[in-house]
């Protein structure tokens, strides 16, 4: 199955403009500031809240677009805003970030986890790239050291949980703080090179700890591991297998292996997205499912039949890096089928992608296009790292 170069780069690029169009003209905040993307399917809000956790990917999003895609201060424009809009409206008085706040910016939740941190480094150290700006250097470099302490000592978080909780009787180790910080320090080393060794030495260990939710015996990259470095098989919770963020991961230790000349880390890479692309081929209605149960067991999570936006921008993203990586054509019938299925069923008029299908491939009835917890990045970092790839391609 060969790869039509030509018409898929005109394709995503148009739809990727297309894209960008809708967020532009329906989720900047005006008056507020950041970006507004609980959005219906014309980009009407359908609520005020913002996700802290946007307002850093969408800085990220549109820095990147800056740098990988066209030299548009419009996206710088955006970038700057969600950025401001984090640091200050979205953080508490311990230096830690909210989940969601009000349209203003009023604490609405905040959770024990540093993930709106990790996007916020993202968002400054891509826009220092953009523009060489100090000063988000800085910031990005301040969160990052904050994040990587409270992953190796959480005693050492400015927030903690509550001392009056019950005991926990079953301690897991979760697979998306390793896997997500691995990608921040990927990021980090290419924006701040005064402190290369210590993002490489970062990554080497971060490789490790993502490891440890990876078992071959099993075929599988699992969710959440014992603190032993074992599967809790006695949990339904626990045997959770979640294929696009095994295929999103596969490219994050790939580029990260070939950054750092790390075999290792390129052969992992392979080998997950491998078992991943398999668990969650849906071989009866296409696409990808969005969880299984490690043992073939039902899945307590009554969505983990749907077909989710992001986890088929990241297998798109995944078989084509696989293939461009190996040259071997089985990936590229990889790319084509997952790039074939969202065409069809995922990506609406206007460019953007619909949050969620039924199984069988319709659209919820809301068709919405964004939430607290999606807006541009997903899709804007599908449709340009497949654009830079499709053009590494040989004519």
């Amino acid at each position: 199955m060969k790869i039509d170069k030509k018409s898929l780069l005109n394709y995503y690029e148009e739809k990727l403009r297309s894209a960008i169009d809708f967020w532009l003209k329906n989720s900047r905040d005006g008056e507020y500031g950041g970006i507004s993307h609980c959005l219906d399917r014309s980009g009407n809000s359908f609520s005020s809240d913002k996700g802290v956790w946007m307002q850093g990917r969408c800085g990220w999003a549109f820095s990147y677009l800056y740098n990988h895609f066209e030299k548009n201060p419009e996206y710088l424009d955006f970038a700057r805003d969600c950025i401001k809009f984090a640091a200050e409206k979205c953080t508490d008085k311990n230096g830690r970030m909210y989940s969601v706040v009000t349209r203003d910016g009023r604490p609405v939740e905040k959770t024990g986890e540093f993930f709106s941190e990790a996007f916020f480094v993202m968002a400054n150290a891509e826009f220092y790239i953009a523009t060489g700006e100090r000063e988000y250097l800085e910031a990005a470099r301040k969160y990052y050291d904050l994040i990587t302490l409270i992953y190796k000592n959480p005693d050492a978080d400015p927030y903690k949980a509550s001392d009056n909780e019950a005991p926990i009787a079953r301690a897991l180790r979760r697979f998306n703080r390793p896997m997500i910080l691995l990608n921040v320090t990927a990021l980090m080393a290419e924006a701040d090179p005064e402190r290369i060794e210590l993002y490489n030495k970062n990554s080497e260990w971060l490789f490790g700890d993502v490891s440890d939710f990876y078992f071959p015996e099993y075929h599988a990259t699992l969710e959440a591991i014992g603190t032993d470095g074992m599967p809790v098989l006695e949990s339904a919770n626990a045997r959770i297998v979640i294929p696009g963020h095994d295929m999103e991961c596969s490219w994050f230790l790939l580029e990260e292996g070939l950054r750092l000349g790390n075999g290792k880390m390129t052969s992992l890479a392979r080998e997950m997205f491998d078992c991943a692309y398999s668990a969650g081929l849906d071989t009866e209605y296409g696409g990808f499912v969005y969880q299984r149960d490690l043992l073939g067991s039902p899945v307590e999570n009554y969505e983990f039949e749907t077909k989710v936006w992001w986890v088929h921008n990241e297998a798109v993203i995944a078989a084509l890096a696989m293939y461009l990586y190996t040259g071997d054509e089985s990936y590229a019938e990889k790319f084509l089928n997952a790039a074939e299925y969202s065409s069809s069923h995922f990506i609406d008029t206007d460019g953007e992608w619909y949050y969620a299908l039924h199984r069988d491939g319709t659209p919820l009835s809301s068709r919405m296009k964004g939430f607290i917890y999606k807006g541009p990045f997903h899709t804007v970092r599908m449709y340009v790292k497949c654009i830079e790839m499709l053009k590494r391609l040989p004519d």
